[in-house]
């Protein structure tokens, strides 16, 4: 059993998490099974914010995307309050904030920063062949320094050598679909899904060895696919301009900017797998939300090595790569409103057949129990396109038993299954991964006009879905 020290003050966040004092207890989230699926509703409307507001009021958007989904975590949170008491309510705010919004915008921030910090010098010409080398050495590197270090280390040298191009859209499309997703299925490190199943008990490279064949399948025919696409552009539609009216000629010298931020990146892997190896069974409880020691001193550390990165970076190098904040902003903005919506929908997906998503526990199972493979994947990766993909990795987790060691073993085809769909299929929305995000806020910056919110899934409907079926047919259908 974890012992209790103490409990934190509600300054914990700000102060480093390291007052102590005794406060009264504060009720957990209510059982899901009580819950009506219109508790959804404000979940709903942030999606649907997300979606329809930049199309149809997008100077609006710009300036207000932040009160907007302030707004709707406020119909969910006051509602809530008066149904079940402010102290239900309190306590399902501080789970969201603590126990998963602040280590998800602590990581990314780290990573954001730091991967910003590294300037690749000189341009190279954005050819077919050097935008495949590129997303494919991308779709390598996700997988060791996790999908948002890989995105923001190459997303600006790709944009650089792609522009003087007409078509580039494509190009960044592409490379969210395999750097920003699909490339971090390789290892706990690669996507927040994985690690909460190295979390769980499954083994580090038991990823690896499992997703390695989907993984290779469907990157090759994204490659190839891009390639052939890339291709067209470039040699039929392309009107290349002069050399002279490229805003970074070529002929200045390769070389790299901010080399330090390498050590610092190695710094925020370590800090990461070390607080999925430690485990001292220390605990702080904060308003009824279990706070882990190893998980503060992951948080800390990473606050620490991205001021450290802030400090050490030399300036040329993030002035080169066109450093703001803007995108990390919005993404703190938005997903702060995602995670405190989200409560309840995860709940009721925690309830299982007793819940208001009963029909998806029925979707998954046959009536004996067994596991339906292929479904275990679509649910997953559906629900990860929409939903938060490492809680919902959890849900089906635990929909299939639970047991890490079961499930390495016995059940290895149904936790590859959960583990793919969350990780490939979080490619689908703007929403189902973080760097998707960052990614097309940073190509916006640069002057690339990127599809809107059902445009992206529009060409994710066309490209991914027929992929992930052909995918879901070929490893996952026994």
């Amino acid at each position: 059993m974890k012992r209790q020290i103490g409990r934190l003050s509600p300054g914990f966040a700000i102060a480093a998490m390291l007052t102590l004092w005794a406060q009264p207890t504060w009720a957990a989230m209510p059982d899901g099974a009580t819950l009506s699926a219109l508790w959804g509703l404000p979940f709903a409307g942030v999606l649907l914010s997300i979606a329809i507001f930049p199309l149809v009021a997008p100077i609006f958007w710009h300036h207000h995307f932040g009160k907007i989904a302030a707004a709707w975590s406020l119909a969910f949170v006051v509602p809530f309050a008066a149904s079940f008491g402010i102290g239900e309510a309190f306590g399902a705010l501080v789970h969201a904030m603590l126990d998963e919004y602040l280590p998800f915008i602590i990581l990314l921030t780290a990573l954001y920063t730091v991967a910003g910090g590294i300037c690749v010098r000189g341009n190279l010409r954005g050819t077919p062949r050097l935008n495949t080398a590129l997303l494919a050495l991308g779709t390598l590197l996700a997988s060791v320094m996790g999908t948002t270090g890989a995105a923001m280390l190459l997303i600006r040298p790709l944009l650089r050598a792609n522009d003087n191009r007409r078509h580039v859209t494509h190009v960044v499309v592409f490379f969210i679909f395999l750097v920003a997703n699909i490339g971090g299925s390789l290892s706990p490190l690669g996507d927040p899904p994985l690690f909460l199943g190295f979390l769980e008990g499954v083994r580090f490279f038991w990823t690896t060895t499992h997703l390695a064949a989907p993984m290779l399948f469907v990157s090759g025919v994204l490659l190839a696919g891009f390639y052939a696409l890339d291709s067209y552009y470039f040699h039929r539609r392309e009107e290349v301009r002069s050399a002279f009216l490229d805003p970074t000629p070529d002929g200045a010298p390769l070389g790299i900017d901010g080399k330090l931020n390498f050590v610092l990146l190695a710094a925020v892997i370590a800090f990461v797998l070390l607080s999925g190896l430690w485990r001292p069974q220390i605990t702080f409880d904060v308003f009824g939300t279990p706070v882990e020691l190893q998980n503060v001193v992951r948080d800390v550390a990473l606050i620490a090595v991205t001021l450290l990165s802030l400090a050490l970076t030399p300036r040329a190098a993030r002035a080169g790569n066109d450093f703001n904040w803007a995108p990390i902003a919005e993404v703190a903005k938005l997903f702060a409103g995602i995670f405190v919506t989200i409560v309840p929908v995860i709940a009721m997906l925690h309830a299982g057949d007793a819940g208001a998503f009963a029909g998806l526990v029925h979707l998954v199972n046959e009536p004996d129990g067994t596991p339906r493979n292929l479904m275990y994947f679509w649910a997953t990766g559906l629900l990860s396109s929409f939903l938060d993909n490492a809680p919902t990795y959890l849900v089906f987790f635990n929909l299939a038993g639970g047991d890490a060691q079961t499930l390495m073993s016995t059940g290895a085809t149904t936790l590859a299954a959960i583990s793919a769909g969350a990780v490939f299929m979080g490619a689908n929305t703007y929403i189902g991964n973080a760097p998707n995000f960052m990614v097309k806020a940073i190509a916006q910056s640069r002057g690339v006009r990127m599809p809107s919110f059902f445009a992206y899934m529009g060409w994710s409907g066309a490209v991914l879905l027929p992929l992930f079926a052909l995918t879901g047919w070929l490893f996952f259908r026994h």
